[in-house]
């Protein structure tokens, strides 16, 4: 997923604010489960962000052309990790990399679900 540094995502330090980074991480989950995901499991699933943590390597400024690489670790029945980096286009450095944990919630209850084998399968590593 690509995405642009906008004067939006500046904050006083004139570099892209911390909470811009959480942005992009929730956004590249989204499109990846949107993209791997059934109709079925993205009618049913729902989730929920457990965890954040982000390491930050260097800073993305106005202009940058930013690209995020997403992959889920470990995945068992309640809890999925995943790992996010962010890269800045021109000269693939890294900026920050992150690790998430993600709960599926059950569309219908709000409550906590269980993934199926199937749906793990399909983003774990």
């Amino acid at each position: 997923m690509a995405a642009a540094v906008s004067p939006a995502d500046i904050d006083e330090q004139n570099h892209v604010n911390n909470t811009v980074y959480l942005r992009w991480v929730q956004d590249v989950a989204t499109a990846h489960w949107k993209s791997l995901a059934s109709a079925e499991a993205q009618g049913a699933i729902d989730w929920i962000v457990l965890r954040h943590e982000i390491d930050y390597e260097r800073p993305a400024c106005l202009g940058d052309e930013i690209i995020l690489r997403t992959w889920v670790g470990e995945a068992s029945r309640l809890k999925f990790e995943r790992f996010t980096e962010v890269c800045r286009k021109i000269d693939m450095q890294l900026l920050a990399q992150a690790r998430t944990v993600w709960v599926p919630m059950d569309s219908d209850t709000g409550k906590p679900t269980r993934v199926s084998p199937e749906v793990r399968s399909k983003f774990s590593v």
